[in-house]
């Protein structure tokens, strides 16, 4: 294991939509208005595997890599191409899982979550029902991925919302975990005789090329 002064920030090109806004991907699950035409609106559609869409009168369209906005912008251009005057389209995201975070642990509600805006280490705990009864504040781990080298970073809550350090940034495909066993046990070593108020980030496993 090796020590970091940092986590780093993962690559655009290893994860979808890290970027802010959000970025759709696959199996997103989209709301789809045109104004002033019934038979367009509240249409909800499904991202495939490869990030498309079908949409009455504009075919098959490319969704994924594009913002809500850039989508509404593509429908409208293909919308007018089929003779619809002045189309206006609202894109709303309705479900996603392509662009998740993992918490697991002393939270009140484990699970999967959207990575939507700029996502932070206490957003994330709050968006799974905020901290359990048995949660230890100080024992918070990020792990990530990037580059093909694993990391993982040890948090204080209670240091960062009393200023200590900034709130991290969290990105699709991370894994918060709070107050676990495994997770004391993987810093006991890395932890002993850090500052209180300052994050250990380590390098798990370097990459093989």
């Amino acid at each position: 294991m090796l020590r970091s002064a940092e986590l780093p920030t993962p690559d655009p090109r290893e994860v979808i939509g890290q970027s802010r806004p959000y970025i759709l991907g696959p199996f997103d699950k989209l709301s789809i208005d045109v104004f002033g035409i019934e038979e367009l609106s509240k249409r909800e559609v499904q991202t495939d595997a490869s990030g498309r869409i079908s949409f009455p009168l504009a075919g098959v369209v490319e969704a994924g890599g594009k913002t809500p906005g850039e989508l509404e912008r593509l429908l409208e251009d293909k919308l007018r191409a089929a003779h619809i005057r002045d189309p206006q389209v609202t894109v709303n995201l309705k479900e996603t899982v392509s662009q998740v975070v993992t918490v697991d642990g002393e939270v009140k509600e484990p699970g999967l979550y959207p990575v939507v805006g700029n996502m932070t280490l206490i957003r994330t705990v709050a968006t799974a029902k905020g901290l359990s009864d048995m949660a230890s504040r100080n024992r918070v781990v990020v792990f990530r991925t990037v580059d093909g080298q694993k990391y993982a970073a040890l948090y204080d809550l209670n240091a960062i919302r009393h200023g200590a350090y900034p709130d991290p940034a969290i990105y699709p495909n991370d894994v918060v975990i709070v107050g676990e066993s495994k997770s004391r046990q993987l810093f006991q070593m890395a932890a002993t005789g850090a500052a209180a108020l300052s994050p250990v980030i380590l390098l798990l496993q370097a990459a093989t090329r």
